[in-house]
């Protein structure tokens, strides 16, 4: 049985999925960059999918193909935020791992953007109950990944107590640090502040 060769190219076209080609992965990934920046520029209430798109150099039609709303938008952008999480500090002591992860904690939470972005979302959460749901999810499964192979290490060197409290450790870990860049926006950490919060960290989750 011989097939016509103009066949094969119909076929093809037939069995490949619809839009599969058009959903390039660079356009996604400029759009959810354009997403913080306009977060950043105007808030949550006053962004639009215009100003994403005009911002992404992106027609509207791009962004409502990937997203059904500017709501839908957001909630995928920010859960993403729980996937890259922070690196796990492997220094070999409980202290010197806490001072790293501080330091880095530190400087994303004080980038221009982030320091934009986060109190608006805090706000836009009271009044939005999906926007609480992803927004405290992203925060608490990155602080929460890093924390636990932290704790982890700390256990397997002897330095903490095998089965302490994950939800307290986790407090103790990461409240302070928020507290100080993230509640009250302090415009700058007194000199040694991520050290001694370290060494205070460290000595009360050997206590618990």
């Amino acid at each position: 049985m011989t097939t016509n060769a103009d066949e094969i190219p119909k076929r093809a076209r037939r069995r490949a999925p619809a839009g599969a080609a058009v959903l390039r992965e660079d356009v996604t990934e400029a759009i959810r960059a354009a997403v913080f920046e306009e977060l950043a520029a105007v808030g949550y209430a006053r962004m639009s999918i215009e100003g994403i798109a005009r911002r992404a150099g992106v027609g509207k039609t791009a962004v409502y193909r990937r997203w059904r709303s500017k709501l839908h938008l957001v909630l995928d952008v920010v859960s993403a935020m729980a996937v890259l999480g922070l690196p796990a500090p492997d220094t070999g002591s409980l202290e010197d791992d806490l001072r790293l992860l501080y330091e880095v904690t530190s400087r994303a939470l004080r980038h221009p953007v982030a320091s934009q972005i986060i109190p608006d979302l805090q706000a836009e959460a009271a009044r939005n109950p999906d926007i609480a749901e992803a927004f405290q999810k992203a925060l608490r499964d990155g602080q929460e990944g890093v924390a636990s192979k932290i704790i982890a290490a700390a256990e397997a060197r002897g330095e903490v107590r095998p089965g302490i409290d994950p939800d307290l450790a986790l407090d103790m870990i990461s409240g302070p640090l928020y507290w100080r860049a993230v509640v009250i926006r302090s415009p700058k950490l007194p000199k040694g502040y991520l050290a001694n919060l370290a060494r205070a960290t460290a000595g009360a989750l050997k206590a618990l």
